[in-house]
């Protein structure tokens, strides 16, 4: 709905969704530069555990030793909302790794207070990072594209006003066909509609091209091109709640990540696409309760440790957030040394927790 102190002329304009959600999330009066941040309206795997921070960091020191431990190694956190999950790493790191850490922090919003003053706080990404680049729910804030299949069977760009009202626009670029013929086919059937990735490959080729040696990390919802949704995936979230997504500010606008395509956007690296469930059990998350036997040998414990259990759970359920997509690349390495990192990363987990 349009907001009455809006300019009328303002409303009326019909642009693309990129460039709609790119001033709505991003512009001078954007949902990302609110104070409240995106945890006032979202919950991320960040903010479900400090599991997930422990399992990032470990992940580093993986990178850290496989790179040989460099003087300095770096920590990025793309898309980092108030620096929680940079927070959470440089906390769970050892000494000997967080002394020689270089930690970013890549937001748009201003740095918020009572942030950890090892963090930097930047607005964009550093070059020549050596170690390990993550980026959790970042590609599905990248603003595209929306396609629609016309009466005719036609492909068009969807316009949107900033009160969401939509209509169809002029037909594709030839790149966007061609990336719609790669990676998301559209039948000929009016109504049908699909998200062009375009903008998100390229976000992703050039924040990969700022690691120098080391890992890049993507962690998305996400779908692939053997299960992609008929009609998009496009929406918005308010106040912890789905909402139509609306280009006024007042909502994140996302829609789902087609990292299959983005692995396709670099060459001459080693890249793995897993699950969020696979990838954090690797790094020792597992989700197993701990034995009854320690509930009257150590009640305490035996409740932190359920307490922890019940997180990982969460971090790791298949139809939930452990079933987000990680895309990971290797950046300034051999082939051989980038597959023994790959088999550095991640490590069969215990079938049960030892005590």
């Amino acid at each position: 709905m349009a907001d009455d102190t809006v300019d009328p002329r303002r409303v009326e304009t019909w642009r693309g969704w990129r460039a709609a959600a790119e001033e709505a999330l991003y512009g001078p009066d954007g949902f990302y530069r609110r104070p409240e941040g995106p945890a006032g309206h979202f919950r991320t795997s960040v903010h479900a555990s400090p599991l997930f921070a422990a399992a990032v960091a470990r992940l580093l020191c993986r990178v850290d030793e496989a790179l040989g431990r460099p003087a300095v190694l770096d920590f990025v956190d793309m898309a980092a909302g108030r620096g929680e999950l940079a927070a959470g790493v440089l906390a769970a790191l050892p000494a000997d790794v967080a002394a020689r850490a270089r930690v970013h922090a890549v937001e748009v919003a201003a740095r918020p207070g009572g942030l950890d003053e090892r963090i930097e706080w930047r607005t964009e990404l550093p070059r020549g990072i050596t170690g390990l680049l993550f980026a959790n729910e970042w590609l599905d804030n990248v603003p595209v594209e929306v396609a629609e299949v016309d009466s005719e069977g036609v492909a068009r760009r969807v316009l949107v006003r900033r009160d969401g009202a939509e209509r169809l626009g002029q037909p594709l670029t030839d790149a966007e066909e061609r990336w719609l013929a790669r990676w998301w086919p559209l039948p000929a059937e009016p109504g049908l509609r699909a998200e062009i990735g375009l903008t998100r490959d390229a976000a992703w080729a050039d924040a990969v091209s700022r690691v120098e040696r080391g890992l890049a990390v993507a962690v998305d919802y996400a779908h692939t091109a053997a299960a992609r949704p008929p009609f998009g995936t496009l929406t918005g979230f308010r106040d912890g709640r789905e909402t139509p997504p609306v280009p006024d500010g007042s909502c994140d606008i996302t829609s789902h990540v087609a990292l299959d395509a983005c692995t396709a956007s670099t060459t001459g690296a080693a890249v793995r696409l897993m699950s969020q469930r696979d990838a954090l059990r690797g790094l020792g998350v597992t989700g197993v309760r701990p034995p009854l036997a320690l509930a009257s040998a150590r009640p305490a414990e035996y409740v932190r440790a359920l307490a922890r259990a019940g997180e990982a759970a969460e971090l790791t359920a298949p139809d939930g957030l452990g079933g987000f997509g990680w895309l990971l690349r290797s950046a300034g390495l051999r082939e051989t040394d980038a597959e023994a990192l790959f088999a550095a990363l991640f490590v069969d987990v215990p079938d049960h927790e030892e005590h």
